[in-house]
């Protein structure tokens, strides 16, 4: 079995890491150079950095910070945010990038994934789904499904969460980065069932994002058993930024639960 990742989340917004809850209420988490030195450091697997304002704003990624940032890690990094074409996919990556999230972008041209696949590789291209559960009218009534969100999660879509996912992988994403609008920042939980319809829909890895609140929530979201969220990996921000568990903390958990992770770097 492949080995499941470890990896903290830099919401970053006027170059500050800024975490909030159900994507707004946004507090300082602290400088975002200094805490992927920490993060790197420590013992996880990748890096994600999401500018999370620039397409709302509609300007470019902070490509001097994300350099910056680049330089002082040695693991995998994905960035994202306000990204419109190959040509900011390309700054990107020059600037220190090992893959590059798509999210609105994608939406609004859906074959900009295939061109960034076809000019840099399926596994330098992820897309990111906001997903929020469709309101039921009564609790007896089934799942109703997951409206993809754009826009920091200001623009619903219309899209279903599932179908858009495979339709992505089909134009060449090498990865989904799925976070649950409804969990995010409440530390409540993954939504399992969402993860779960995605991951067992895409061949690629699918990463679960928003609503981590302790352990058992994280293995929980790994967990390849019917019950669980069938994620290759779990993306971490509140638990992390506010010391609440170390990526130490989690691996030796996850280890002790069988599930297979990759060993801790000797500056753990």
């Amino acid at each position: 079995m492949v080995a499941k990742r470890i990896i903290p989340c830099l919401d970053v917004a006027e170059g500050r890491v800024v975490k909030g809850v159900n994507f707004v209420g946004l507090r300082d988490a602290g400088d975002p150079v200094e805490l992927a030195c920490r993060y790197s450091s420590s013992g996880a697997d990748e890096l994600v950095f999401l500018d999370i304002a620039a397409s709302h704003q509609g300007r470019d990624t902070l490509v001097e910070l994300v350099r910056r940032t680049a330089e002082a890690v040695t693991i995998p990094f994905t960035v994202g945010g306000g990204i419109t074409g190959v040509e900011g996919i390309t700054a990107l990556l020059r600037a220190g990038a090992d893959k590059v999230s798509l999210n609105s972008a994608a939406v609004r041209d859906p074959e900009l994934v295939s061109r960034g696949a076809a000019r840099f590789g399926c596994q330098c291209i992820v897309v990111a789904i906001d997903a929020r559960r469709r309101q039921r009218h009564s609790s007896s009534e089934p799942n109703c499904g997951w409206d993809v969100f754009v826009k920091g999660g200001r623009h619903n879509t219309g899209l279903d969460a599932v179908d858009w996912a495979r339709q992505v992988v089909a134009l060449g994403a090498g990865e989904i980065l799925l976070t649950s609008m409804d969990g995010d920042g409440t530390q409540a939980g993954y939504d399992l069932e969402l993860t779960r319809a995605v991951a067992d829909a895409v061949d690629v890895p699918v990463i679960a994002s928003g609503g981590a609140g302790c352990l058992d929530h994280i293995a929980a979201a790994l967990n390849p058993e019917p019950e669980g969220g069938h994620a290759a990996a779990a993306l971490l921000a509140s638990l992390l930024h506010d010391g609440v568990l170390s990526v130490e903390q989690i691996k030796t958990d996850l280890l002790a639960r069988g599930l297979p992770i990759r060993p801790l770097s000797g500056n753990a």
